[in-house]
């Protein structure tokens, strides 16, 4: 069975779709990835379908963007013939984004080190929660150090919330990544960007071990 990977947060513009894809664009490197789109943004399916025209040989990332009455059905196949499953949700907790959460190993939860960002986690959190998941935010487009991302830390740890040490910085690679379909490991293996994807992946990989 896959390890099943629900990216979710309820405010747009958290990163949630750029997360999924870097993600799986690291962890195709030695695994077999699928993505499910599920939000009704279908981005992931664009970036996948300007992946399958790039000119350089990359990882195969399969993707599905099945949802409604047959997703459950979706969600069976798809972790019996991969590793890796990366589910991008809806923003908003509807009833396609709690199946994706309760068939989930672990529930990532971006976020930028802003209040709106955290205050909007709470729902996503509270169902991981009831649905007993693995739950952890992940800062994303963050400085380096600021005193507004440590008041964000402050409460989310005072919220009970579990914020993991790997972060995203607000670069530039990510996006021009996406843009053509790659993720930055693959586009700028040696960048900084590149370091913070690896960084969080092991991260994430000693969560789910």
């Amino acid at each position: 069975m896959a390890l099943v990977i629900t990216v979710a947060q309820q405010k747009g513009g958290a990163g949630k779709t750029m997360l999924a894809a870097n993600l799986a664009a690291a962890m195709a490197l030695s695994r077999r990835v699928c993505l499910l789109d599920i939000d009704p943004q279908r981005s992931l399916r664009r970036w996948h379908e300007i992946r399958a025209r790039h000119g350089k040989p990359l990882p195969p990332v399969t993707l599905s963007d099945v949802s409604g009455w047959r997703l459950r059905a979706e969600l069976d196949r798809l972790m019996a013939s991969h590793d890796v499953l990366i589910v991008d949700t809806p923003p908003q907790v509807d009833t396609e984004a709690k199946l994706a959460i309760r068939s989930a190993n672990l529930v990532l939860v971006p976020l930028q080190p802003s209040p709106p960002d955290l205050w909007a986690a709470e729902g996503t959190v509270q169902l991981a929660k009831t649905e007993k998941r693995t739950t952890r935010l992940v800062l994303n487009r963050a400085p380096a150090s600021s005193k507004l991302r440590a008041a964000v830390e402050r409460d989310a740890a005072a919220a009970g919330y579990v914020v993991l040490g790997s972060t995203l910085g607000n670069r530039a690679g990510f996006a021009n990544a996406f843009a053509q379909g790659m993720g930055v490991l693959e586009a700028a293996p040696k960048s900084v960007g590149a370091q913070e994807i690896m960084a969080l992946l092991r991260e994430i990989e000693g969560v789910v071990a």
